[in-house]
């Protein structure tokens, strides 16, 4: 099961140079050596500052979702969670990261790896939507 740690964002991010162009995941393209545009990647992760948190990742029953561990999840705690959102929930007071399915009155938490066993939501369990997954961000070095 994927579990996770909750983070707080801490302070403002100065704006980091944007290429003007797209970098090709295919054939190579030509590289455009202007930056037209800055990005903050507060702004562009996060919508409502006083109700994201940051979520580290543990574990890899979401890794078909491109959920992975140590990754960090964007959590937005004001959004109403649908069907087959990514949320961040409690369950029998232990967070996991999952898919919301609900269909004819039930509800379970669906695992993106077939190793693990959905998580069917019965009078016996006690379920939170913590939040919803809005974004996520991965190192590679």
């Amino acid at each position: 099961m994927s579990k996770v740690s909750i983070l707080q964002p801490q302070g403002n991010y100065s704006s980091i140079p944007l290429f003007s162009g797209k970098v090709s995941a295919g054939f190579p393209g030509v590289v455009d050596e202007h930056m037209e545009e800055r990005l903050s990647l507060d702004q562009l992760l996060i919508k409502h500052p006083a109700t994201t948190f940051f979520a580290k990742v543990d574990g890899d029953s979401m890794i078909n979702a491109g959920i992975y561990q140590n990754d960090i999840l964007v959590v937005d705690r004001s959004l109403h969670a649908k069907d087959k959102d990514i949320v961040v929930a409690l369950v029998d007071n232990e967070f996991t990261v999952k898919r919301l399915r609900q269909r004819a009155g039930k509800v379970w938490l669906q695992a993106e790896n077939s190793a693990y066993k959905d998580i069917i939501i019965s009078g016996e369990s006690e379920l939170i939507i913590w939040g919803v997954v809005t974004g996520m961000t991965r190192t590679f070095r």
